[in-house]
């Protein structure tokens, strides 16, 4: 059976959404936008990026609408002054963390963080660089994995644990060090659990996960082929939703 119809007030329009909805879910399905780096549909949404939180009437936190579940009543902003510059300074805290130099990186010109730091105007950052020199893994006979480029969103985790099934992605380490690791910190080309399916690298809204052999703005990113993987991997496992 679908799930319950409800009404919510979103950026003062009234629109109907669906008990066990996300805000996020319930705002793109009514056209709304809200901007997104961690979240990719069909996958687990785990409020990592920040960029998507959103103003609720009744409370003065920002609320992360990819974690947020919708409730009968809500009304809810998902553009203002407020937000803008709370996601503009999410944006330049990434790029502060890391090396996003575009002008070399195979993604330029196909990459989220680069275009969400364009739609919002970011064209400085206003923090000191902190970003540690961090090793480039290119064991394995397709891809590369650079450190550098990496924003921490996990979209390779999930998609490697929750579609491909293989489980080869974990987060180590902690603070600035945190990094993406395969097999326990073995080199990506020894990971007896990869299958070299990809996904990951297709997931991957940077250029951290990217094709052997691509220069500068040659890797195109398909990340909408394997959201569609993800949900109807979701689907499947959960009819009634």
């Amino acid at each position: 059976m679908p799930n319950k119809s409800i009404s919510v007030r979103i950026d003062g329009e009234l629109v109907s959404a669906h008990e066990g909805e996300t805000i996020l879910e319930a705002a793109r399905a009514n056209g709304k936008k809200i901007p997104t780096l961690c979240y990719l549909k069909g996958l687990s949404a785990v409020g990592a990026c920040r960029v998507c939180m959103v103003e609720l009437a009744g409370t003065d936190r920002l609320l992360p609408a990819c974690t947020t579940p919708i409730q009968e009543g809500m009304s809810i902003k998902t553009s203002s002054a407020k937000l803008t510059l709370y996601r503009k300074m999410a944006v330049e805290l990434l790029l502060v963390e890391r090396n996003h130099i575009c002008s070399s990186c195979v993604s330029n010109g196909h990459c989220e963080l680069q275009s969400l730091a364009q739609s919002l105007g970011v064209t400085h950052v206003r923090y000191p660089y902190n970003n540690p020199r961090l090793p480039v893994d290119m064991t394995h006979p397709r891809f590369i994995l650079d450190h550098n480029r990496c924003i921490l969103c996990t979209r390779c985790v999930r998609v490697c644990a929750e579609v491909e099934g293989a489980n080869v992605w974990e987060v180590a380490s902690r603070g600035i060090r945190s990094k993406i690791v395969s097999d326990l910190m073995d080199d990506w080309g020894h990971a007896k659990n990869c299958t070299g399916c990809g996904k990951c690298v297709q997931g991957c809204p940077t250029g951290a996960l990217a094709e052997k052999g691509l220069s500068v703005m040659e890797m195109v990113k398909q990340g909408d082929s394997v959201s569609r993987l993800a949900a109807q991997r979701a689907t499947h496992a959960n009819p009634a939703h």
